[in-house]
């Protein structure tokens, strides 16, 4: 009885360090459903559009122009849907809002 209690607290103890030494490893991620991936340079989202489709978008914040891509994942291939300069979208105050718009709030707040 003690020799296998003893046998027990030893391999216990082994599988702690083995898990304490290999436990820190970065976890790896496969399709995301709405991945979100950051560069310096590039912003990339990725969402499902079907079982066989994924939609990919990339934004360059520095010349902001946003690119939307289909990825038919079985096969590979790439088809670019739209690209978009967004730097006067992004200029715009109000646009298909319901009130209270931006400005009507800030007339009313201005006004007491």
């Amino acid at each position: 009885m003690k020799s296998t209690l003893m046998g027990a607290f030893g391999g216990a103890m082994v599988v702690a360090l083995v898990g304490a030494f290999f436990g820190h490893e970065t976890p790896a991620y496969g399709q995301r459903a709405a991945g979100y991936e950051s560069s310096p340079e590039l912003i990339t989202l990725t969402t499902p559009i079907d079982s066989a489709r994924q939609q990919l978008t990339v934004i360059d914040p520095r010349t902001q122009v946003m690119s939307v891509y289909h990825l038919e994942l079985a096969s590979g291939k790439i088809t670019l849907v739209s690209v978009r300069n967004i730097h006067w979208d992004l200029q715009i105050v109000e646009f298909n809002g319901v009130s209270p718009l931006p400005s009507e709030i800030r007339a009313r707040l201005n006004s007491q």
